[in-house]
């Protein structure tokens, strides 16, 4: 049950919002008499929503909502306002406040706000996953899993200006991700966010991919479209792979970004435009200037603000913290209680390079929730490119559990391959392919126990099998033939 702070000098009004939000079952809230009295209650208490009145004695509105939001970044502050104070309502969005109602206040208005307020929260949270750091006047403000504050604090005042941002990192870092957390969490925030790949679209389309086209002003042009700069209009345009702009492209954007107009394939009107700008990429822009492959005045106008988001390989100390909001996530996604990561496992993802970053991440755990029928997640259900790629060999325990064999590392040992606590040494390999210490026999023999029980996880479907245990169709298929597996025999277990 989500916790709010009713803040009203009025206690009528605040005893009818209490009784409306408490009846939905969903609010537990809290009683505040002025801006005063809620400061003191969310220094005490943490709330999920405050919902702020402007007009109040001892402490207003704005002054509470500053100093509420210097202890709190992440608040979530919803002001309440009457006609006559709509400005300061206006000003206290912009202040940090998510938004504002018109009193009186209607309770499914207010619903609705609060689930979209809560919405674009959980984006700050996901975004933390990245790790931005954020460079402004020379300082370095950075964020991360540890630090959930400090993000608010980037999005926060990315959020309060109507700045272009260029968000970059490798491939599978969040850029998009954060892309939105700035614009859900901004004045734009009614908006529409929209997303365009420049490195999917063919050269010769992309000015009217961007700008528009009149009827016939082209081959193919059989009607008029309206462009991503029209469709985002009061919005967010979102631009990933900026590095892959056209050079001709890269002159059109910097007139949008530099006179706010843009002119429609084959028309000689012009267009004024209102919409920001957040660009993404993963390529190197200062060499491409150097090599007068971007432009340079592009690159100042884009480069307003920017964010980094590092490759995961630069900072596995964040990996338990990932993983646990993967488990988290999953856990209400596929509907399990699974608790952790084994220690055995959890090393191995550590040894891990991660090529793919916080995407690949999320999909490995997302296997594992898939193919694990314990409440942890344990070698036996991880990826077999993640096994190969760390050089990690499973072997059968007496207890029938997959472990890892303790020959793949000189220097490490696995706990779950040690000494049981009865004294007895585990099996090193699999005892039903004889006793001969052979790799390609036990490689073998873990394939054909991993198909089979992906097959029975997933009733003998081989595309969802394929698709959910990370192997390609046609190596499966091939795979099911070389060890005489039946996937039928499977369909109904």
């Amino acid at each position: 049950m989500m916790k709010v702070l009713v803040v009203d000098d009025d206690a009528g009004l605040r005893l009818s919002l209490s009784q409306s939000l408490n009846l939905s079952k969903k609010f537990e809230t809290t009683e505040a008499v002025d801006g005063l009295d809620a400061v003191e209650k969310t220094r005490k208490e943490n709330f999920d929503v405050v919902l702020l009145d402007v007009d109040m004695p001892r402490l207003n509105g704005l002054e509470a909502l500053k100093l509420i939001k210097e202890n709190n970044p992440g608040q979530i502050v919803i002001i309440m306002t009457a006609f006559a104070t709509i400005d300061h309502a206006v000003l206290a969005v912009k202040d940090g406040a998510y938004n504002y109602l018109s009193k009186p206040v209607q309770t499914d208005e207010l619903m609705a706000l609060i689930d979209k307020a809560l919405q674009a929260q959980s984006l700050i949270s996901r975004a933390a996953a990245s790790a931005p750091v954020l460079h402004e006047n020379g300082k370095k403000f950075v964020g991360g899993t540890q630090q959930m504050q400090k993000v608010f604090h980037i999005i926060h005042r990315l959020s309060k200006v109507d700045t272009p941002v260029l968000i970059r990192g490798p491939s599978g870092t969040g850029k998009e991700l954060v892309a939105k957390a700035i614009h859900f969490n901004s004045a734009r925030k009614d908006g529409k966010f929209v997303a365009i790949n420049c490195s999917a679209i063919p050269e010769n389309l992309f000015e009217s991919e961007l700008f528009g086209h009149e009827k016939g002003s082209f081959t193919g042009a059989d009607l008029k479209k309206i462009g991503k700069f029209q469709f985002a209009e009061g919005g967010t345009l979102f631009l990933d792979e900026v590095g892959d702009l056209p050079p001709v492209m890269q002159v059109k954007l910097l007139r949008v970004l530099q006179e706010k107009v843009f002119t429609p394939v084959g028309s000689l009107r012009e267009i004024p435009t209102n919409v920001r700008i957040l660009a993404a990429t993963n390529r190197p822009l200062e060499e491409m200037n150097a090599k007068g492959t971007f432009r340079e005045d592009l690159f100042y106008r884009l480069n307003v603000i920017p964010i980094f988001l590092p490759s995961l390989a630069e900072r596995k100390e964040d990996l338990d913290n990932l993983i646990h909001y993967f488990i988290k996530k999953f856990n209400l996604q596929h509907g399990k209680k699974i608790a952790q990561v084994s220690q055995e496992a959890l090393r191995v993802l550590k040894k891990y390079g991660w090529p793919g970053n916080i995407r690949e991440l999320e999909n490995v755990i997302e296997h594992m929730f898939i193919m694990e029928n314990s409440q942890i997640l344990t070698m036996s259900s991880l990826p077999e490119a993640i096994l190969a790629a760390t050089g990690t060999i499973l072997a059968i325990g007496r207890d029938g559990n997959w472990s890892e064999d303790d020959s793949t590392d000189d220097n490490e040992q696995v706990s779950a391959a040690s000494e049981s606590e009865d004294g007895e040494e585990p099996v090193a390999f699999d005892p039903s392919v004889g006793t001969a210490l052979d790799f390609n026999l036990q490689k073998e023999s873990f394939e054909k126990e991993f198909i089979i029980k992906a097959l029975k996880t997933f009733k003998g479907r081989i595309n969802q099998t394929a698709l959910h245990a990370n192997i390609p169709k046609k190596t499966l298929l091939r795979k099911i033939e070389k060890y005489g597996i039946h996937a039928k025999d499977y369909s109904g277990t």
